[in-house]
């Protein structure tokens, strides 16, 4: 079994609710973005068109991020037997070769002190929960790397309660940002499953991995707009 992510550009239009929904369910540190959506134009004037593109981590089965990090003798990022790639805050050291290293620019390097999501309004909603009392990868550190773990959270819990099947389902196991799609944009489900529905709409689109030449194997597979760069 193996998670992953489909994201149709045909049909996303920009509005940011999976940027907006993911600040919110992982604890945002500003500046360090964990989904982000990249906007372009195509085209030649009066035939001109934007292309919207929703931008986390691509969950490599050959991530070059955790390449470079056993490489230096840190060993802060593992891959998950479920797909996810996983940052060790207790181990980073901060060096951000991670983030250069990575072909799609996800690791985020967060500043010498982390900010308050809602500054001097004091802590409100998720902000109230103690860190010890929260998800490993909701527990920041400052002058740590950070970056999207496809909610692994949810997926940890799928795994306790036996409902693995159940992953892009239902609401409790299930990435926000992919619920939240309001032009259902985005699929999420097992990509090893060729009977799954993610894996029927990944054939049946004709979904592609960006920037597949670096040899990292994404695992999120995009069905391109005319014009969007892959």
């Amino acid at each position: 079994m193996k998670f992953g992510r489909l994201i149709d550009l045909k049909r996303c239009m920009g509005c940011r609710s999976c940027v907006a929904v993911c600040a919110t369910e992982n604890y945002f540190t500003p500046g360090s973005p964990w989904n982000v959506m990249v906007e372009y134009e195509v085209g030649a004037y009066p035939k001109v068109k934007t292309i919207y593109n929703p931008m986390g981590c691509m969950h490599c089965e050959k991530p070059a991020c955790k390449a470079v990090c056993d490489y230096i003798g840190v060993k802060a990022i593992r891959k998950t037997e479920f797909g996810p790639v996983i940052v060790d805050y207790d181990k980073c050291i901060g060096c951000g070769y991670c983030g250069n290293t990575c072909p799609y620019g996800v690791p985020q390097l967060n500043g010498k002190k982390l900010a308050p999501l809602s500054p001097g309004k004091g802590a409100v909603g998720s902000e109230a929960i103690p860190l010890a009392a929260r998800h490993p990868t909701h527990q920041k550190k400052a002058q740590t790397v950070e970056k999207c773990t496809f909610c692994y959270h949810k997926l940890e819990q799928a795994a306790v309660d036996g409902k693995l099947d159940r992953v892009g389902k239902d609401q409790a196991y299930t990435p926000s940002c992919d619920l939240v799609c309001p032009v259902q944009a985005r699929m999420f489900g097992d990509i090893d499953d060729p009977g799954s529905d993610i894996a029927k709409r990944i054939k049946e689109t004709g979904a592609v991995q960006l920037k597949k030449e670096f040899g990292t194997a994404p695992q999120v597979f995009y069905v391109l707009e005319e014009g969007a760069k892959s």
